[in-house]
């Protein structure tokens, strides 16, 4: 058959399905037997059709179908995919993904807007969100952890839209970071100790640049016997501990009511006895109650922030601030600051793809009415080999970092030549 009569017979087969089947009952049984009963009516539908398809027609049409009852249709097979990283969808028949860092467009398609729609529905209303033209914008997450973000019409010109940034099966380890060049294994030793240590970090770093992945890394070090209470406006954090609470933001209702915004859920936290405070991404208001938790008791705590370097960083956390429409002086503003947070990581996706830690930076205290800063670790970028990836290395800046003293108090010694060695990356 050819390709558009192909669709038109899927979808008839489609609406003959869903006229069949009994969704209540399906929910009940467990999703092996639920498939192979579905399968089978697929099977007895296409038998009744008497069209003459091939056997690969045939296996297409049954896959495609378990796909839309079960899954999210068409996505499904990019998101079985580990090494996709991001899906992005700009419209019923452009559908991109980004695979090693590379972006390049693929053969899947919807039938139409509508499709389109459904499967976004789909998505938002599993974690009791929605998004329509009151609404056109939301935030949600699929079960795996990946982070789904759709805007449709009137907002969105050509159509709905959708991204998901995908979050894998399961925790990265430090090791895998270590191995594929992302970080010396100097750096990540320094930064296991300082989470140890209950040294505060704040991870920076622009869109894609793994930020998250890399706060999930850090949290890896926590001791088990801390109670965490993570804050997020779509939960994304894979913490391994036991004794943890996840809190999540809510948007408004249909009436445009009871929004819970991340500055209401980090003041309640404050009652919920966490040892560490681990807020996905800082964006606004509650920078100012995340900075007065870290320095009144809640030492240890982490998270991250869009910046394009550690100083810029630092801007945005007093813009943050003055949010708060406290009318605080600058100056208080940045010596809170600077006795919360005592480490910065800047995370970067370069141009061949690859995400590194390209530098990490200790806040040492004020001199006058400027924050002092000093890199500890950075990437030094030489040039482009041959194969187009990026040639550096991981460069210590040896000055040795003013937490040493807190590292040694919790029995943790650093050898001095961590902080001289130079590690190529080709």
């Amino acid at each position: 058959m050819e390709q558009l009569n192909l669709e038109n017979f899927e979808a008839d087969i489609h609406r003959i399905l869903i006229s069949r089947l009994d969704l209540e009952k399906l929910s009940r049984v467990n999703s092996t037997q639920a498939r192979q009963a579905v399968a089978g009516v697929v099977k007895e539908i296409i038998g009744e059709q008497k069209v003459p398809l091939s056997m690969n027609e045939q296996q297409k049409i049954q896959s495609d179908l378990l796909d839309e009852v079960f899954g999210l249709g068409p996505l499904e097979p990019l998101l079985r995919d580990a090494k996709i990283s991001d899906v992005l969808v700009n419209g019923k028949d452009r559908v991109f993904i980004e695979r090693g860092g590379v972006l390049e467009k693929t053969d899947t398609t919807f039938r139409d807007d509508r499709h389109l729609m459904q499967i976004i529905d789909r998505i938002v209303s599993r974690v009791g969100r929605r998004v329509d033209e009151s609404s056109p914008m939301v935030d949600a997450r699929l079960p795996d952890g990946s982070r789904v973000n759709a805007i449709i019409p009137p907002l969105a010109l050509d159509g709905p839209t959708l991204s998901i940034r995908r979050f894998g099966t399961g925790p990265v380890a430090a090791k895998q970071l270590v191995e594929l060049k992302s970080i010396s294994l100097e750096m990540m030793e320094m930064l296991a100790a300082a989470v140890r240590s209950r040294i505060s970090i704040l991870v920076s770093g622009g869109t894609g640049a793994g930020k998250t992945t890399f706060l999930n890394i850090l949290s890896q070090y926590i001791p088990k016997n801390e109670r965490l209470v993570t804050i997020e406006d779509a939960a994304e954090l894979q913490l391994a501990q036991e004794n943890i609470v996840r809190l999540e933001t809510r948007p408004p209702n249909i009436e445009g009511v009871g929004a819970i915004r991340q500055r209401q859920l980090l003041i309640n936290s404050l009652r919920m006895r966490p040892d560490r405070i681990i807020i996905g991404e800082v964006r606004g208001e509650e920078a100012f109650d995340m900075l007065q938790a870290m320095n009144t008791g809640h030492e240890g705590s982490m998270t991250t922030i869009h910046a394009n370097s550690p100083r810029d960083a630092l801007s945005r956390l007093e813009s943050m601030v003055a949010m708060t429409n406290l009318n605080l002086p600058e100056r208080t503003v940045r010596q809170q600051i600077t006795s919360a947070i005592a480490i910065v990581v800047q995370v970067s996706r370069l141009s061949d793809g690859t995400r590194k830690v390209v530098n990490i930076s200790e806040i040492t205290g004020m001199e006058e009415n400027v924050i002092s800063m000093h890199e500890i670790f950075t990437f030094n970028k030489k040039g482009i080999g041959p194969d187009g990836k990026v040639v550096g290395a991981f460069q210590p800046t040896h000055i040795r970092p003013k937490f040493l003293e807190r590292l040694r108090v919790s029995g943790i010694f650093l050898p001095p030549a961590m902080f001289e060695q130079v590690l190529e990356v080709n």
